[in-house]
Parts: C-alpha cells; sequence; structure tokens
C-alpha cells in the first residue's frame, strides 16, 4: 500500500473512532487502544524521518519495536521548534498550528496534512463535554482572534466552534494581546437583553483581566439561564497568578453563575485533542478530574519515562491518535497526577519555557491597568 492509500486507511479508521465515541459513546478498550497506536506508531516511523531518527537513538525502531502502546517514545514538545514533524511535505500542509509565548522567539509549528481528524476530534469533545444540553450559544471569545493569529490552535477551534454550534453571532475580544473591554461589555448586555444564553470561551489570564475591569467599574451581570464558561490556558508561571479557587469565585459573582457553569479546557498546539473537566454538580474544585475522549490517553511518568503509580506527581505524556501525520506521542513539561477517574493538572516544571495560549494576553495587565 502507498503513502497516500494508507493514510486516507488510517484516517477512516481513526474518523470512524471519533464518531462512535461522537454520536454514540462508544469507548475504546485497552486492546483497541494498543493496536491502533502501534500501528499508527509503525506509519510514523517509516514516513516521520526526524522522529524515526529520535526513537532510532532510543533504541526504538521497527526491528525492536514496542509491545504497548505505552512503550511508544514521546517527542518532547519543544522538539517542535527543531525539527518539520509530519509523515508528509508540509509545504503541503492543509492547517498549521504555531506556539506561542517562546523565550528565544523560535515558535514550533504542528503541521496537519489534513483537516478531518482535527475538526471531527474538537467537535466530538466538546460537544460531549460542554454541550451535553445541545445548547445554542453566542460565543464571546477572549482569545486569539483568527483573523489575527491564523496559527493558533485555540483560535482556529473557537471559530470553528462557534461556527458550528453558534447562534450566529461572534464575539472576538483580544486585538494585538489587549483586551477590547468596551466591546466586550455591550456584547455581554445585548446578549442579556436578548435572554440569549453565552459561551465565554477565556484563557485564564484574559479572563482575570476582564474581571479586574468589572471590578474597576463596579460591574455586575447575570448571564441568562444555560450559560456557560470555558476557561483554558492557565497562567504558565507568569508574573501574575491566580489560584482557580479566586479566579472562579470571582467569575460566579461577576458573571451571576454557578461553578458548575465553568469547565477548565486543557489542549496544546503539538496535539489534535482536548481534555475537559468532569464537573459533579456541587463538587468542590479540588473534586475535579481532566477527562479525555477515548482515542487520547494520558500517563503520568518519572524521570525514566516509566509510568508512576496513580496518585504519585509525575510529567504528563500524553498519546494522541488523531495526530496521524505528526507524532502521536508528545511528552510536555506540565506535571500532574492520575486518579482511577482522571487526570488532575498541578502545574510546570521547574524551569519549564513558558507558553501556551494564555501568554497571548500576558501583557493585558501592563495594556489596561498600566501596572504588573
Amino acid at each position: 500500500m502507498d503513502y497516500l492509500s494508507e493514510s486516507r486507511a488510517l484516517d477512516r479508521e481513526i474518523l470512524d473512532v471519533i464518531n462512535a465515541w461522537h454520536r454514540h459513546g462508544a469507548e475504546l478498550t485497552q486492546g483497541e487502544f494498543n493496536d491502533l497506536a502501534l500501528r499508527l506508531f509503525d506509519y510514523q516511523l517509516r514516513y516521520n524521518a526526524p522522529y524515526a531518527r529520535y526513537c532510532e537513538r532510543l533504541g526504538v525502531t521497527r526491528d525492536g519495536f514496542p509491545a504497548s502502546w505505552e512503550a511508544i517514545p514521546a517527542i518532547p514538545a519543544p522538539a517542535f521548534k527543531e525539527a518539520t514533524l509530519a509523515t508528509f511535505d508540509a509545504r503541503d500542509a492543509r492547517v498549521s498550528f504555531e506556539t506561542s509565548g517562546t523565550t528565544d522567539g523560535r515558535p514550533g509549528r504542528h503541521y496537519l496534512e489534513t483537516a478531518a481528524l482535527y475538526d471531527a476530534a474538537l467537535l466530538a469533545g466538546f460537544d460531549r463535554f460542554m454541550l451535553a444540553d445541545g445548547a445554542t450559544l453566542r460565543y464571546l471569545n477572549c482569545v486569539p482572534n483568527p483573523r489575527e493569529s491564523p496559527h493558533s490552535s485555540l483560535g482556529y477551534m473557537m471559530k470553528r466552534v462557534a461556527k458550528e454550534r453558534g447562534d450566529g453571532k461572534t464575539g472576538w475580544y483580544l486585538r494585538d494581546g489587549e483586551l477590547l473591554f468596551q466591546a466586550f461589555k455591550g456584547d455581554l448586555r445585548l446578549a442579556i437583553a436578548q435572554s440569549q444564553p453565552v459561551c465565554l470561551a477565556a484563557t485564564a489570564f484574559a479572563l482575570a483581566h476582564a474581571l479586574d475591569a468589572m471590578e474597576a467599574e463596579g460591574l455586575r451581570v447575570s448571564l441568562p439561564p444555560g450559560s456557560r464558561v470555558m476557561e483554558t490556558g492557565g497562567f504558565k508561571g507568569r508574573s501574575r497568578m491566580v489560584s482557580h479557587e479566586e479566579l472562579y469565585g470571582r467569575t460566579c459573582d461577576r458573571f451571576g453563575v454557578s461553578s458548575d457553569a465553568i469547565v477548565a479546557e486543557y489542549g496544546m498546539t503539538e496535539l489534535s485533542s482536548q481534555y475537559y473537566d468532569r464537573v459533579p454538580a456541587g463538587a468542590a474544585l479540588s473534586q475535579r478530574r481532566k477527562l479525555a475522549p477515548p482515542w487520547l490517553r494520558a500517563r503520568v511518568v518519572g524521570p525514566n519515562r516509566k509510568t508512576l503509580a496513580k496518585g504519585e506527581v509525575g510529567a504528563i505524556l500524553h498519546v494522541d491518535l488523531a495526530n496521524r501525520s505528526s507524532c502521536i506521542a508528545i511528552q510536555t513539561e506540565d506535571l500532574g497526577i492520575e486518579y482511577d477517574d482522571g487526570l488532575v493538572l498541578i502545574g510546570r516544571e521547574v524551569d519549564a519555557e513558558p507558553r501556551g495560549c494564555s501568554l497571548d494576553s500576558e501583557d493585558l495587565r501592563q495594556r489596561r491597568l498600566g501596572r504588573v
């Protein structure tokens, strides 16, 4: 089978997995996940030359093939700055996403041969975790605007969601890293006047600055029933940190929503799929866990990349079967704990480079409020 035929066959198989879960909640057994992951890994060893060389240095080749998906070597996320990690000619990429906030000015790039897997994965996850009630919402986005940041995976995601699931009116409130608060406030008031439920999608940093501005003006609103907030991005070790307890408490106070209406999303430029909070009704924030769709799995590992026992702190390693045309296994600098009921994020490794979507609004405090 040639490259094109094999790639299309794998895409159909992965799309079948995504669609079966999206439509019917079908899961993958450990054996099914293992089989597909190993076949994808074999495919990437043959067609992704930089990744194959990396695996060879670790002693993993087609002759010394792993028996389990847990033994697939994970490429470090910063490697996307150093090499073109793709199974195809990146000049033919249908979509490419760029990492943000690198300290040395060199962004990484994640090249996708087709948008089909990414689109299917993001809509399936969003529908299951954010729109379980099937609501048609108005999307108010304090995330990178795709017009200004065409290589932002978060901006792409929310543009796609708003187009496919929104009420036809979408707002974008970051411009050159600055929060357009007056426009945001006006659109909030319009949605409230029209009794239109909204989804406020915001990086943690942008949300904190929106709350700062509301508090400075003494503004409180009550979002229409059915509204919700998707918080993403975190603070990535930046100069200003706000705990989730404080951030969510202020959000409830200023937007008139319950904490159950706030869901944290966790994704990476280097992944095609996302994690979301499981939000038990009335549960404390400490009881929340990140859940993944069945084609995305995480391992929490120690320095030797061996899986740690549940409840132990380690680095998070992702295996994303929707990354067919890049690398399915990604080693991050994020720290976490795995439990029986999901994943908990607890921060970043010491000396890890600040990065991620949240950094697009890092300078908001200086620009809007004139202080650090």
